[in-house]
């Protein structure tokens, strides 16, 4: 039923734009028979608007299989570096949920530990919206920062490291049975600034799969039962990642220009120093406005990304 419900919703979409481009096309006849200027700023907004969605279906159209409609577990953590790779994986964090903001997806941190002088040494967001999933999940990688650290007294230039990990937020739909004998379970008093119950009983939970060694965290529900919840969940969407990724092993052997999801496959650098740029090593896309980026300016990336994985494999 979920399925037959995102074909309707596609249909639908497709149908609106039509009608759209109906009416866009309409008013540019209007203006040109009637030679009226007054009509050039309405119609310029209109071709805007016309162009983005647009934009938006065509990416739609690339995101086909099952696991690319669901929402997004974007996993981030710290590189070597202390507290300036720290503080890049806190930025990181920022950026995909100003992102998933932008889009009007429910954001929510599912689980931190904070840097021993400032950012974060890991963060777990969950980005749940249509699609999601679908944009994000070629922004698993390393991610490389160059900038004057605002750490280092003698205002030299840094170069820090994070790695970001995406994974299916999996739902209803998608069946992932685990046997409960083997999870193991650990309880921790939740970090933070202090409050019920935080800092002061074990609501924070901890969850092991035995058998693949996965771990999972929460503690930023209030209570012990919500946490184990949300970290099931997430363990959940990441053995089944783990079976999508070991299903396209064979294929991913024979395409040999593949980068592998690892430590080492550096996908984009964000220079603040000397000049600015951001620059996607795999489509070589390349965009001036780093700050616009870092405030969740995002999607021509992910646009240039899923085009070229297109390509590749017509």
């Amino acid at each position: 039923m979920r399925r037959i419900a995102q074909l309707e919703g596609s249909l639908e979409q497709w149908e609106k734009l039509h009608r759209f481009c109906d009416d866009v096309t309409g008013l540019v006849n209007l203006a040109a028979e009637a030679d009226d200027t007054s009509l050039y700023e309405e119609l310029e907004r209109e071709l805007t608007n016309l162009e983005q969605q647009l934009d938006r279906a065509e990416l739609e159209t690339l995101l086909s299989s099952d696991s690319d409609r669901l929402g997004a577990i974007v996993d981030i953590n710290a590189g070597a570096g202390g507290t300036e790779a720290q503080d890049w994986a806190e930025m990181l964090l920022r950026m995909y949920t100003r992102w998933a903001e932008r889009k009007g997806y429910r954001v929510s941190l599912a689980d931190m530990v904070e840097g021993d002088v400032a950012g974060i040494k890991s963060g777990t967001l969950e980005i749940d919206g249509p699609f999601a999933y679908g944009y994000l999940k070629g922004e698993s990688g390393v991610h490389r920062l160059v900038r004057i650290s605002p750490f280092d007294s003698n205002a030299r230039r840094h170069t820090s490291f994070a790695s970001v990990f995406v994974y299916p937020l999996v739902d209803d739909s998608i069946t992932v049975e685990i046997n409960p004998a083997d999870i193991e379970m650990e309880t921790f008093r939740s970090g933070g600034k202090g409050g019920q119950n935080v800092n002061k009983v074990e609501t924070a939970v901890r969850l092991r799969h035995i058998p693949t060694g996965i771990v999972v965290s929460c503690q930023q529900e209030r209570s012990q039962h919500q946490n184990r919840q949300r970290a099931l969940r997430m363990l959940k969407a990441k053995l089944y990642q783990r079976e999508l990724e070991q299903r396209m092993a064979e294929q991913a052997a024979l395409e040999s220009q593949k980068k592998k999801i690892e430590w080492g496959s550096q996908i984009r650098s964000y220079v603040f120093q000397p000049y600015t740029m951001v620059n996607d090593h795999r489509t070589e896309l390349k965009k001036t406005d780093v700050h616009a980026v870092m405030d969740g300016d995002l999607d021509d990336f992910i646009k240039a990304y899923l085009l070229q994985n297109a390509e590749e494999r017509a």
